[in-house]
């Protein structure tokens, strides 16, 4: 009797281990039915038993079930999993940990889970980042990287994950995580210079202007004929004050490409800023012939010839003879005059700009425009109402 009492002990023993693993394979046979909140029901039992809380399948059927929630995209079972491709993740790693004798790592495989979730990743950090959700998008993407350099994913390698998460880290203003994806983009010579362009953006953008530009001054060497170095050293020395070194760029770059207005523009306001008027209106006034459509160029212009003639007007009161301090007022109002067709065009080019709106309020004003500055200046007493 005592030997037919243990093998009945034993009997039912293993009838509750199975009991409760059978709640895991029930789970996983919901999930393929698409009855996901019977599969959460059953595997939240098989968590809370002893006996099947630490099986590997019953992580590897919360994973399955993770990556079902996700791709129904059902508002239903949002309350589920705050993250469900990122649980899935952990519960399939949880899955790889507790099994001894791999048949989760088999499943993984053989099933190419790991290629599905990458996908699902992908797709995820997609929609994060055109909600701008850039930190989500970050995270979707380097889970998917993860995954991809791992020994369980059975892929072919997706480049432009780095790509994709170096963008991502830029948006989220983690430059340094940025620089390390754009490298990696750069061993595998992904994208040809841009990755390059865009860790030196990551060095600007960390104040790291020294290495910003030794990055680019090695650039020649990597990419030898690539004019466009060229126009990022010019970009550098204009952020950085640097006027001499980028006024030497900027002659070489409009004997490489003498039609590109833009260059006209950079010289023309480094020239402003200096208060060389002349000088940028010389500058400004090719860019505008160049491209007359750019509200930028057209602003500019304006802006010139409002300081030339402010500062003919400081000089003017210096001078004490009646005759030729008006003679000098009359001539710095000439040169506001040369202003307003600027700045008409670029009003023109962008309605309802308030800064074009109150430069031209003050040029009526200075050139006695009586109408055009009373309807000038409704037009901003509305705009500052807004």
């Amino acid at each position: 009797m005592k030997k037919v009492f243990l093998l009945i002990a034993a009997v039912c023993i293993s009838l509750g281990a199975f009991s409760q693993k059978g709640k895991v394979t029930a789970a996983l046979s919901y999930i393929d039915q698409n009855m996901l909140d019977k599969a959460k029901e059953s595997l939240d039992q098989a968590f809370t038993d002893p006996k099947s809380k630490d099986w590997f399948n019953t992580y590897f059927a919360k994973g399955k079930l993770c990556q079902a929630i996700y791709i129904a995209d059902n508002p239903k079972y949002n309350s589920y999993y705050a993250d469900p491709l990122a649980e899935a993740y952990e519960a399939y790693e949880k899955a790889l940990a507790l099994d001894e004798k791999g048949a989760a790592k088999k499943k993984i495989l053989t099933g190419l889970v790991y290629s599905s979730l990458a996908n699902n990743l992908y797709n995820q950090g997609s929609k994060r980042f055109e909600a701008k959700d850039y930190e989500g998008a970050l995270k979707s993407f380097s889970t998917q990287i993860k995954i991809s350099e791992g020994p369980n994913y059975a892929g072919a390698l997706d480049t432009g994950m780095y790509y994709n998460a170096g963008l991502a880290a830029v948006n989220a203003s983690k430059y340094n995580e940025a620089v390390n994806y754009f490298q990696k983009c750069a061993d595998l010579k992904y994208l040809g210079i841009t990755p390059y362009y865009q860790m030196y953006q990551c060095y600007m953008n960390l104040g790291d202007t020294i290495k910003a530009e030794s990055f680019l001054l090695d650039l020649p060497n990597k990419f030898p004929g690539d004019n466009t170095v060229t126009l990022q050293l010019i970009d550098l020395y204009i952020k950085s004050n640097k006027y001499d070194e980028a006024f030497k760029y900027i002659k070489v770059a409009k004997e490489q490409d003498p039609g590109n207005y833009s260059l006209y523009f950079a010289s023309g306001i480094m020239f402003l800023n200096m208060n060389k008027f002349d000088d940028a209106i010389v500058e400004l006034s090719k860019a505008v012939e160049l491209k007359s459509d750019v509200y930028d160029l057209q602003y500019a212009m304006g802006v010139a010839y409002i300081n030339k003639a402010a500062a003919m007007f400081v000089k003017a009161n210096d001078i004490m003879d009646v005759t030729k301090y008006t003679a000098a007022i009359d001539e710095a109002n000439g040169i506001y005059a040369k202003a307003l067709p600027f700045m008409e065009k670029a009003l023109d080019l962008k309605p309802d700009d308030a800064f074009a709106l109150r430069s031209l309020k003050e040029l009526y004003y200075r050139l006695k425009m009586t109408d055009k500055y009373n309807a000038t200046k409704a037009k901003l007493d509305v705009l500052d109402q807004k």
